[in-house]
């Protein structure tokens, strides 16, 4: 099948992706942060709403979890390359946030062995289900479940590690989470984001769902954050590493 065509159950715009900033949540976000957020008109597969000149993107529902699990996936976006150039160590703490049916998961946990931990967090009870019932068939023991919100994966401790993989274009919140993010980083920890590249019109996705690495780093750019390297070597994605930096 077509990656052009893959997401006929992509949501239209949601409910979260029009709700109105909280004011709790707002004051612990960068003010130039929030000054992102504009409205607009919903485009075919976007919500309408706007983020430093961006569409975010509609989320992928619970359904089109079998795409997660597609076996082409190995080919389209090697899982083993985007796992060496992450470099987990054993005993790190990780959290894979918009974690599906824990595709990454499973590798993540055994790059950090017993020692380690690894939080897969899911907005969707649905998806957070599919994503336990895998964990438990598997025998994978040192992973934990956490429902989010579309502000706060509420992380239960402090992670050395948070990545998310072609999961950021479709935050309707990308300033209060990615903020929340940061907020349970360890010193020097790393957030890794993982997008279908934008610039590269050869990759077959829909360009709502493709982020270019200037646009990331300029979203990142508000938050407490600096560059540490972009990795290019994954056939249709580009691997951007950004470490949390203390005041």
């Amino acid at each position: 099948m077509s990656l052009m065509g893959i997401a006929p159950w992509r949501a239209a715009a949601t409910p979260e992706a029009k709700t109105p900033i909280a004011a709790s949540s707002a004051s612990l976000v960068p003010a130039a942060a929030l000054a992102g957020y504009a409205t607009g008109e919903a485009t075919a597969g976007g919500t309408g709403r706007i983020f430093f000149g961006r569409e975010i993107a509609s989320f992928m529902s619970h359904l089109g979890a079998p795409w997660l699990e597609r076996p082409e996936r190995e080919r389209e976006e090697r899982p083993d390359q985007l796992l060496e150039a992450l470099a987990l160590r054993p005993g790190d703490v990780v959290a894979d946030i918009g974690c599906g049916t824990g595709y990454h998961v499973r590798r993540f946990a055994e790059a950090v062995g017993p020692t380690g931990r690894v939080y897969g967090v899911e907005i969707q009870p649905e998806m957070l289900a599919l994503f336990e019932r895998e964990m438990e068939r598997r025998g994978i023991t040192h992973v934990q479940g956490v429902l989010g919100t579309p502000e706060d994966p509420r992380l239960p401790e402090p992670v050395d590690v948070a990545i998310l993989i072609d999961v950021y274009h479709e935050c309707s919140h990308p300033a209060e989470m990615i903020a929340a993010i940061c907020r349970r980083l360890k010193p020097g920890g790393r957030l890794v984001l993982v997008e279908f590249r934008g610039e590269d019109p050869r990759v077959p996705i829909r360009p709502l769902h493709k982020m270019t690495e200037a646009q990331i780093r300029k979203e990142m750019a508000v938050h407490p954050l600096e560059h540490v390297e972009t990795v290019r070597t994954l056939p249709w994605q580009h691997l951007i590493v950004f470490r949390h930096r203390e005041a």
